[in-house]
């Protein structure tokens, strides 16, 4: 799979259907008080960025990053997996993984020394989990102002 990943303003139509697609997704797995994807409108929002995947002139997935700030230290020097989702017709084929490979990637980029992560516990989210696992990412307690409920995994990776 020859896939080009480019970052996205979130304004051509392609993008905007994903990211209904990926809130659509999260109501079908997730109570409403436990939903944490980001509507467009948030994954516009300042600190966030957003990447899509491309595969022949067709969207394939996308996946976002936010800058957190580290409890340790002052400035952005963590990240937040936001908004993986890959399009129902092309799972299974390695766009989750391509994307967050180079959703790390760009983290070290911006000297970012530990990534985080919120999923859910319900079996649709199981195939997610699996993914971030073999990246080596692990269980770990809530962060930022996430709080521990029945409904979320959370995850972190140290780079």
């Amino acid at each position: 799979m020859a896939l080009t990943i480019r970052e996205d303003d979130l304004s051509g139509p392609e993008i905007q259907a994903l990211v209904a697609a990926h809130l659509a997704n999260s109501a079908v797995y997730s109570p409403p008080e436990a939903i944490h994807a980001l509507n467009a409108d948030g994954m516009r929002a300042p600190g966030v960025t957003v990447w899509s995947a491309w595969e022949n002139g067709a969207l394939v997935g996308m996946g976002g990053l936010k800058a957190l700030a580290s409890p340790e230290s002052e400035g952005e020097s963590e990240g937040e997996i936001k908004a993986m989702h890959t399009a129902a017709a092309h799972r299974g084929k390695g766009v989750a993984a391509a994307m967050l490979g180079h959703l790390i990637a760009e983290s070290r980029r911006r000297g970012y020394r530990r990534l985080w992560l919120e999923t859910g516990v319900q079996d649709g989210y199981a195939a997610s989990r699996r993914l971030y696992a073999r990246h080596g990412f692990v269980a770990c307690g809530p962060f930022a102002d996430y709080v521990d409920t029945p409904h979320s995994v959370f995850m972190t990776l140290a780079l």
